[in-house]
């Protein structure tokens, strides 16, 4: 016994020292530059097929084959990564998600390459480098990652290291070279994935989809360890490869036995599993790029377009008709990110596991083979998987509630693979099945006609999802949770919808597809091409319903017409460059004909430039005089949207309640009592007091540090306190969440704008007053109006609009839900003199109308002449109250913008 278990630890510690590489390459290369780089086990892969090619098919000597792979091919390639791709995007502000999807797409890139060079088949011919006595293996990860933590923690490279990743544009303005950094980051990273990808090849299916995505189960080691720690990632890689070794000694019996074999054979599956749902979470930002998700119109006669050529298969035979049968059903999977990425804002990689477990459960309910249930036709069957498989998208909307880009990336990524090895792969589920087509549907003309019933059917209820009320509120929060949840809308349980339609729609696909193959192909729901079915979505507009029909025509139609590999080459680039082109190519097209045709206007020449200002002043319409601009609209024009920086708002000595929704005065009042709060050690409220009155506008302010914005975030539910009460009209609120506040009548804005980017103006002030359950059908108008947005501008997407107009917008949407009480962040950042004295004319005029108003500001000139009550915070603490003239006068006579205190 002592024999067998020395032996398969070796054999652990080979499969771990693999692990910790993976580990190793992949916290180094997030270090340098912020990227957890989903692309490791492509590269690895095709350092693999390299160094085959030089040994196997060139009949170069191991030793020198391995050189060239290892010492030049990879850590080129990382350089080249690092230069072309990454580098654009860390320089626009490297925003998570799209280095994200970028990373996806170089993931996908080398994995059709490496179909379109080498073939999809399997290789078992890979030279072996190192010999299977795992200590040499164990030593070279000890020496990579005692090197490497002395280079961080000990080396000038090693302290810029660190500065680039925590800001890299204030490291650049210090002097160090963010880029020679990151590239070294990236050639080493990719070093370690081709000595991964080497040394695994041997042992395992060298492919182009089984290697990588072997590689990337074993990421659980890196974010294990925080993304931080190459130590700890050692030992859990080291660790689960010798438990994974040990418990192939196991032979359980009864029912569960083969469930335990495959979690015994699968244990770094399991650790992914754990490391991404359980764990402390690792990168939070954003969810979607914006340029994923920018507002781009369809191009005139495009459905037009789709339908013509969704019809054309009926008029094919044969082959072509048998492969087009393929694409409706893919389509409807698509739809399904579309809804929960592309709408929802969601980064879900896991679809491939709802498309599968819908043909899986079609399969089985078909052949009577589903537990507890008989034999049922196949179009009640594929209905029935639908049903089992919509609250199957908790598995991944339930982790959605609390995370948002990389971390959720990682969780979706991780039940993908997670189903794919403990049901796809598992002979208990899949052994035996055969799945036919519906009864007067069997010939592929019929059956086709079937499917565009269903895809038709798919599109309307995405189309309902995605617009009204419910699209909007979707939109909102893709654009901004914390703005969404501040107007009303009730987050969490909005991703949990989001997941469940978008289950159903895959699992919907997912059953026509397996139908339409006659069988279910485990490989054909791979989280591999998961993958790239995210990516299609993403580059070809992913909040377009049309964008991904196209995507399933183009994956569908480039494997099919040419070598396997073409599409995802292509998705691949397409993605590399997600981040150059908003909303698509589509957009990206349309862009650049316009600048042909700016290039090719014709000029006046100097004299036809006099002639026609005889003619004509300068900046006048032909034929049309200037009409004037009316006193409450924005400034803004159809021709110049741009420019509505400014507005004249109601005017001051006029009544608002007639304007706005109800905000009626009431004895309700907004209160803290012992409110504390610690972050770690620092303790940032100590037993503050306030009351926010009807019809008073109460200011709080302080130098930095003071505790003012802690005691914002208490009020307004983002922040909940270790100690003491919140309470809104006698009621205890302290649990409540923010959206939960905002339907009692709390509304709130923020410092740095929330604004929905995607929504028009009026659309932004909609999501208000339905979030908020206003009746009054006018509330939207009537806030528009108080802030002069009701002109041109309110048909604007708020993307790109200028700051004062924003705020705005920000203001209106607020006010649009009804509000009892306004909590305002800092109101008047980025405002200039004329718009902060509109906003206090308009502020004032609220609180006259009953509407109880708490300001958090630091311009102690509008603070003096907006407020009834000041208080000032110092050290976590109230330290004095009063009326503005004597409390501001204790602190130094206002007059400069910006003061501290």
């Amino acid at each position: 016994m002592s024999s067998l278990t020395y032996d398969l630890t070796l054999a652990g510690l080979s499969v771990g020292s693999a692990a910790a590489l993976t580990g190793i390459g992949l916290i180094v290369t997030y270090r340098a530059t912020g990227v957890l780089n989903f692309a490791h086990g492509a590269i690895a892969m095709v350092c693999a097929y390299v160094l085959r090619q030089c040994v196997v098919e060139w009949g170069w000597p191991l030793w020198p084959a391995a050189a060239v792979t290892l010492v030049a091919l990879a850590p080129a390639l990382g350089v080249v990564l690092e230069r072309f791709v990454f580098r654009p995007l860390a320089i626009l502000g490297g925003d998570p998600a799209q280095t994200l999807v970028a990373s996806i797409g170089v993931f996908v890139l080398l994995v059709g390459g490496a179909a379109l060079v080498w073939g999809q088949g399997a290789r078992d011919d890979a030279p072996e480098l190192v010999s299977a006595d795992p200590w040499g293996q164990l030593a070279v990860v000890l020496v990579l990652a005692a090197g490497v933590g002395a280079v961080i923690r000990w080396t000038r490279f090693g302290r810029e290291l660190r500065a680039v990743v925590d800001d890299r544009r204030l490291a650049v303005l210090g002097g160090i070279d963010a880029d020679r950094v990151a590239a070294a980051g990236w050639a080493f990273g990719a070093f370690t994935a081709g000595l991964t990808g080497v040394l695994l090849a041997p042992y395992v299916r060298l492919d182009p989809y089984g290697l990588p995505l072997l590689v990337m189960e074993v990421v659980a080691v890196a974010v294990a360890a925080r993304m931080r720690s190459l130590p700890v990632a050692v030992v859990v890689a080291l660790g689960i490869g010798v438990a994974q070794s040990q418990l192939t000694r196991l032979h359980p019996s009864g029912r569960g036995e083969q469930l335990l074999q495959a979690v015994g054979a699968n244990l770094f599956v399991v650790g992914l599993l754990v490391a991404a749902l359980v764990l402390p979470r690792v990168g939070t930002r954003d969810a979607l790029p914006r340029t994923a998700t920018a507002r781009v119109p369809t191009p005139p006669g495009a459905w037009t377009v789709a339908v013509i050529l969704f019809l054309l298969p009926l008029g094919l035979a044969g082959s072509d008709l048998h492969t087009s049968v393929q694409v409706p059903a893919l389509g409807v999977v698509l739809l399904s990110l579309v809804v929960v990425t592309g709408r929802g804002g969601q980064l879900a990689l896991g679809q491939a596991a709802y498309a599968g477990l819908g043909a899986l459960f079609t399969a089985l309910l078909a052949a009577g083979r589903f537990p507890g249930l008989p034999r049922l036709p196949e179009l009640a069957a594929l209905a029935l998987a639908v049903v089992l498989v919509a609250p199957l998208g908790l598995l991944t909307g339930w982790p959605a509630i609390g995370r948002q880009g990389l971390a959720l990336a990682l969780a979706t990524f991780a039940v993908g693979v997670g189903v794919s090895r403990f049901v796809f792969a598992q002979p208990y589920a899949t052994s035996g099945l055969s799945l036919d087509r519906p009864a007067g549907f069997d010939g592929d003309r019929a059956y086709y006609v079937l499917e565009l019933a269903l895809l038709a059917a798919a599109l309307l209820a995405a189309h309902a999802l995605r617009g009204g009320r419910t699209g909007r509120a979707l939109a909102a929060m893709r654009d901004h949770e914390s703005g969404a949840s501040a107007a009303g809308v009730r987050v969490p349980s909005l991703k949990l919808l989001a997941f469940v339609f978008g289950a159903a729609l895959a699992a919907l696909g997912g059953g026509m597809l397996g139908m339409g193959l006659r069988a279910f192909d485990p490989g054909a729901y791979d989280p591999v091409r998961g993958l790239l079915w995210f990516a299609a979505v993403v580059v070809l507009g992913a909040d377009s319903t049309l964008g991904a029909l196209a995507a399933a025509a183009l994956l569908v139609g480039l494997d099919a017409g040419a070598r396997g590999g073409v599409a995802a080459a292509l998705i691949g680039v397409l993605a590399i460059l997600v981040g150059r082109f908003p909303g698509g190519p589509y957009e990206a097209l349309r862009a650049a004909a316009g600048r042909l045709r700016l290039r090719r206007r014709a000029t006046l020449t100097a004299r036809g430039v006099r002639v026609r200002t005889r003619v004509r002043p300068v900046g006048a319409p032909a034929g049309a005089s200037r009409a004037p601009i009316p006193a409450t609209a924005t400034s803004a024009t159809p021709s110049n949207p741009g420019n509505a920086t400014s507005a004249t708002l109601t005017p001051p000595n006029s009544r608002i309640a007639p304007t706005l929704p109800t905000a009626t005065a009431s004895a309700h009042v907004l209160s803290a009592r012992a409110l504390r709060a610690r972050y770690g050690g620092f303790t940032a409220l100590d037993g503050v007091d306030l009351d926010v009155r009807p019809g008073q506008v109460t200011a709080v302010v302080g130098p930095n540090g003071a505790g003012k914005s802690t005691l914002f975030h208490c009020l307004a539910g983002t922040v909940r306190p270790a100690r003491g009460q919140v309470r809104f009209g006698g009621r205890d609120i302290t649990r409540l969440a923010t959206h939960a506040r905002t339907r009692l009548g709390i509304a709130r804005t923020f410092q740095q704008l929330a604004v929905f980017p995607s929504l028009t103006v009026a659309e932004n002030v909609r999501v208000g007053a339905e979030q908020g359950r206003v009746a009054d059908p006018d509330a939207v108008e009537r806030a528009l109006r108080l802030f002069g947005l009701d002109g041109p501008v309110r048909g604007l997407p708020a993307a790109g609009l200028p700051t004062g107009t924003l705020r705005r917008v920000e203001l209106a949407r607020a006010l649009a839900g009804g509000p009892r009480v306004l909590l305002l962040d800092e109101p008047a950042a980025g405002l200039d003199d004329a718009e902060v004295a509109a906003m206090a004319r308009v502020l004032k005029a609220l609180a006259a109308d009953g509407t109880a108003l708490l300001v958090v500001e630091h311009d102690l000139d509008l603070v003096a002449d907006l407020a009834d009550v000041v208080h000032v915070m110092a050290a976590g603490r109230i330290v004095a109250s009063g009326p503005p003239d004597h409390v501001l006068e204790t602190l130094g006579t206002p007059g400069t913008r910006e003061a501290g205190v």
